[in-house]
């Protein structure tokens, strides 16, 4: 009797995202480009954020968090308040290169849409994309539902849930240490974790601020404003989660780097994720 070893492991192609999933993601990110550029847009026109029914109308209380410039000699310097604390942003936040000198603005012109100042056109880019990102999400959630994606491919175990397996993903993770084999074909609790987030607690936040905002929304649904604390929290509440997104998105990106850009890509645009298999240990005589 002798064993033998197939000398190299083998990779297989399985199927990973439905046309529809991949189809709104893309979608998904298109929108959410546009709206984070066309929202800070219009931010820039007050960069503050207050708590409360008034804020910035008739009744100005003061602001928890504002980004300005303040004159410094002939020159001016840019200023991020976060409550009593203020922070030096120059170049970046409050004070920006405009036209080859600084000039005061909230957030600098290459992140914004269009690059100028123009509230009503930041609107209208705006809304357009937020109707447009609504009408996706809700054909990504009807399909979660009825295909049962949320059910097989989101909802964490209740092994998953417990400390012990949550403290090993996140060391596993901050050693880049992925799933392999047949454990990559599933999601690991932190992502269906963080994905469930967003879906079901971040996005339905945005959308909701950002329709309480909206007087016409608000002769319709006034309960908006009481649930959220008046349009001055709500907005705030809205750029809180348009935030928190974006800080989604940069781990994501940070993830799908170091864990296969290709593969990744590849499993997002065909469908396709490939799993590397180790070799099986043959007998023979």
């Amino acid at each position: 009797m002798a064993q033998s070893e197939t000398a190299k492991s083998r990779q297989v192609l399985f199927y990973r995202h439905s046309v529809l999933v991949r189809i709104t993601h893309w979608l998904n990110v298109l929108c959410l480009s546009f709206l984070l550029m066309s929202g800070l847009q219009i931010f820039n026109a007050h960069p503050a954020l207050y708590w409360g029914q008034y804020g910035a109308d008739a009744r100005p209380d003061p602001s928890f968090i504002s980004i300005g410039a303040v004159e410094d000699g002939d020159t001016i310097k840019g200023v991020t308040r976060i409550g009593s604390i203020s922070l030096p942003t120059t170049g970046v936040l409050g004070a920006s290169i405009v036209d080859g000198e600084l000039a005061p603005r909230a957030f600098p012109s290459w992140i914004t849409i269009p690059s100028y100042q123009d509230l009503a056109t930041g609107r209208r880019w705006h809304f357009f994309f937020a109707w447009f990102f609504v009408i996706n999400g809700f054909v990504y959630l009807l399909y979660g539902l009825i295909a049962g994606h949320f059910r097989r491919d989101l909802a964490p175990t209740r092994t998953e849930l417990t400390p012990g397996h949550l403290a090993h993903e996140v060391a596993e993770h901050a050693r880049l240490r992925f799933p392999k084999g047949e454990a990559a074909r599933h999601y690991n609790a932190l992502q269906k974790l963080a994905y469930v987030g967003v879906i079901f607690v971040l996005l339905p936040l945005m959308v909701l601020t950002g329709l309480t905002m909206s007087p016409g929304f608000n002769s319709i649904f006034p309960w908006l404003l009481d649930l959220f604390g008046g349009r001055q929290s709500a907005r705030t509440i809205h750029f809180i989660t348009a935030s928190l997104l974006v800080a989604f998105v940069i781990v994501h990106i940070v993830m799908v780097l170091v864990s296969g850009v290709w593969n990744n890509l590849r499993s997002m645009i065909t469908g396709y994720y490939a799993l590397r298999v180790e070799p099986e240990k043959e007998k023979s005589t």
